[in-house]
C-alpha cells in the first residue's frame, strides 16, 4: 500500500488531537507534590485549663485569633505548614493586638478529609508549647475548601503557670 498525502494528513491529525486530550486528562486527575497551599481562618479559644482551673473566653474578656498560614505538602501524607496568628483581645470597651503566635509544624493526612497539624508555638509573650490540631474540610470546591479545626494548645514558661485549652477554628484553604 502506497502511503498518500491524505493518509499522512490523517496520522498528523489524530496525532494532534490525541495529545492535548491526553494532557489534559492528566493534569486533572494527578497531583504533583511538592504542593502548595494556602489559608485564612478565625480562631476562638473556648475554655483554657491551668492552676487556677477553668477558664472560659467570654468571662470578663473576649480573645479571638486571625490565623494565615502555608502549607507544603511533600506527598498525599505528609507536609510542612507554617501559622501566624495574631491575637485581638477586647475587654471593657476596648481592643488591641495582645500577642502574636507563630505557629510551625508537621502534617498527616489522616484521610477522608482529615488532617492533623503538629505544631510548635512561640508566643511574643514569651510562652512557648506545642498545639495539635484535628482539621476537617467541610466543603470542598474547585478552587478553595471550607474547613472547620479543633486545636488543643499547651503553653509554658514566663513565669506562668502551664495551661492546656480547648478552641474552634474556621477557615478558607485555597
Amino acid at each position: 500500500m502506497k502511503v498518500t498525502a491524505i493518509h499522512k494528513a490523517i496520522v498528523l491529525s489524530i496525532v494532534m488531537y490525541s495529545i492535548p486530550f491526553k494532557f489534559t486528562s492528566a493534569q486533572t486527575n494527578t497531583t504533583i507534590y511538592p504542593k502548595i497551599t494556602g489559608y485564612a481562618g478565625i480562631m476562638h479559644p473556648i475554655v483554657t485549663f491551668g492552676n487556677g482551673g477553668a477558664h472560659t473566653n467570654f468571662d470578663g474578656a473576649y480573645v479571638g485569633g486571625l490565623p494565615v498560614g502555608i502549607n507544603i505538602w511533600k506527598s498525599q501524607k505528609t507536609g510542612f505548614t507554617f501559622e501566624i496568628v495574631p491575637f485581638i483581645r477586647a475587654a471593657e470597651g476596648t481592643s488591641k493586638m495582645n500577642n502574636l503566635l507563630f505557629h510551625p509544624g508537621l502534617l498527616v493526612s489522616l484521610g477522608h478529609g482529615f488532617t492533623l497539624a503538629n505544631r510548635l508555638a512561640f508566643e511574643t509573650s514569651g510562652r512557648y508549647g506545642v498545639t495539635p490540631v484535628l482539621n476537617k474540610i467541610i466543603k470542598r470546591s474547585k478552587d478553595y475548601n471550607y474547613f472547620i479545626a479543633l486545636p488543643v494548645p499547651a503553653r509554658f514558661g514566663n513565669n506562668q503557670p502551664s495551661t492546656v485549652a480547648i478552641g474552634f477554628q474556621f477557615g478558607i484553604a485555597f
